[in-house]
């Protein structure tokens, strides 16, 4: 992809967790139909932001004391420092306001506003509770851990087409994903799948 390329893509996820924001004061869900299921996972990471949201306030405080005589560099940092927080708070709302979606038809899965991969169900081959940390990375599998953690391994039938950040495409197999109610999500799978084969045989 070119540098033109990645530029809209990068400013395109700033928009997401900055429009996030807006949704999360609002208390509302982007994406998500009245007869869907929203599959939360922000839970597992919000300790962790919320941890560095406040270190970044305590060095704003900081920052600003001892730059307090010096206007110009004190402004400039103190810019970069709110921006920061409101970075931090941006990737928590994105992954509130963006949850895992499921459908009559497909399983969506998100990252916050990074990223996202639809997969129908029909392709879905079996879904299982699978706790999993800091794994390594094999070829065909999508990871989207949330807090350095993975609880729901879905395998496909057919393979899905993933599109990173940047524009990177890859080829998915078999997807690991963290959900707050992993069994909970399991079951619901497996459930809309059942129902989804059961519409197709009849």
């Amino acid at each position: 992809m070119s540098r033109v390329g990645a530029l809209r893509r990068l400013a395109a996820h700033e928009a997401r967790w900055l429009a996030g924001l807006v949704w999360w004061v609002a208390r509302r869900r982007i994406g998500v139909a009245a007869d869907e299921r929203p599959l939360a996972y922000a839970a597992g990471q919000a300790a962790n932001i919320y941890g560095l949201t406040f270190v970044c306030l305590v060095e704003t405080v900081a920052v600003g004391v001892l730059l307090a005589d010096h206007p110009v560099p004190h402004a400039v940092m103190l810019v970069l420092d709110v921006y920061t927080v409101l970075m931090m708070l941006g990737f928590q709302a994105a992954a509130v306001t963006r949850p895992h979606v499921l459908g009559a038809e497909s399983l969506l899965l998100r990252d916050g506003a990074r990223m996202e991969i639809r997969i129908p169900l029909e392709r879905i081959a079996s879904v299982r509770h699978d706790l999993r940390v800091s794994e390594k990375r094999e070829e065909g599998t999508l990871v989207m851990a949330v807090g350095g953690q993975t609880s729901v391994t879905v395998v496909l039938a057919e393979p899905v087409v993933a599109v990173r950040l940047l524009g990177r495409r890859e080829v998915v197999r078999t997807v690991r994903f963290h959900a707050d109610d992993a069994r909970g999500a399991v079951a619901a799978v497996r459930a809309a799948s059942g129902e989804s084969a059961a519409v197709r045989q009849g």
